[in-house]
């Protein structure tokens, strides 16, 4: 056995519970040290914030993570980058939604906090899952960089925004979009570069639509019981749902508890 690349999703692959991830099953912990103990390569692979994921990154023994849906790079605990959306596009998103009075918010550095010019994002979505501060006057073209942006608005009103089309994007919430980085496979590539490591070894665990960016044929790509149809259509293995030790039974199955040599 070859020393494998293991890249795990988070929400519906490593942990339940929606967005708060609240809880990881026991089989996979299990899996997660048996598969180190074996010598194989572990990192999370995530669309959400560096900083949203660091914590659930450290409680379950991670040292690497691709965030920031594939544009940010941790190695071995530190943050090497994290790389921002095309500035003068986002400006005419935003100044497309001022122009038709859609809410919107900006994430402008690595900490758990959006800012928006108003309270308008916060009282549409009402959504807590990171905290909006109401920044007066906030204008995009004075913010340095902007790692992401949300969009207050409900399907198919994001179809009617031209200047969308020229940004990544996806919908997780029905209250809003959020403009991100959509390239899960960027992010493992750059941290095979880092380790000299060949891209045949890598294998993907995941479940979601913005997952699918790494379900590509350079590598092994696993999905678990529960993942979109379109995942499971791409996936070299189809394992059980999280709930029913999806992620052990799938490291049993492509033999990762077996020690792990250099060919």
């Amino acid at each position: 056995m070859k020393k494998k690349y293991l890249f795990f999703d988070i929400d519906g692959t490593l942990a339940g519970g929606g967005h708060a991830y609240t809880y990881v099953p026991d089989s996979c912990r299990d899996a997660l040290r048996k598969v180190r103990e074996a010598g194989h390569f572990t990192a999370i692979c995530t669309g959400r914030s560096q900083c949203l994921s660091v914590k659930l990154m450290k409680e379950l023994g991670f040292h690497h993570m691709v965030s920031d849906g594939g544009y940010g790079i941790t190695i071995n605990d530190e943050l090497l980058e994290i790389i921002p959306l095309d500035k003068e596009r986002v400006i005419d998103l935003i100044d497309e939604c001022k122009e038709k009075g859609i809410p919107w918010a900006l994430h402008t550095d690595n900490t758990p906090a959006r800012k928006a010019p108003d309270s308008s994002f916060f009282d549409y979505t009402h959504d807590e899952h990171i905290r909006t501060e109401v920044v007066e006057g906030l204008d995009p073209r004075n913010c340095e960089n902007i790692y992401k942006a949300y969009v207050a608005c409900h399907t198919p009103a994001e179809y009617q925004l031209e200047s969308l089309k020229k940004l990544p994007w996806c919908r997780v919430r029905d209250t809003h979009i959020f403009v991100e980085p959509v390239d899960k496979a960027f992010g493992i590539k750059k941290i095979m570069d880092h380790f000299h490591a060949d891209y045949k070894d890598v294998i993907v665990f995941g479940d979601s639509m913005n997952d699918i960016t790494m379900f590509i044929d350079e590598w092994t790509c696993v999905a678990m019981g529960n993942a979109e149809e379109e995942i499971k259509a791409r996936a070299d293995l189809i394992t059980s749902s999280l709930d029913e030790d999806g992620i052990y039974k799938a490291c049993e199955a492509l033999h990762l508890f077996e020690p792990a040599g250099t060919e």
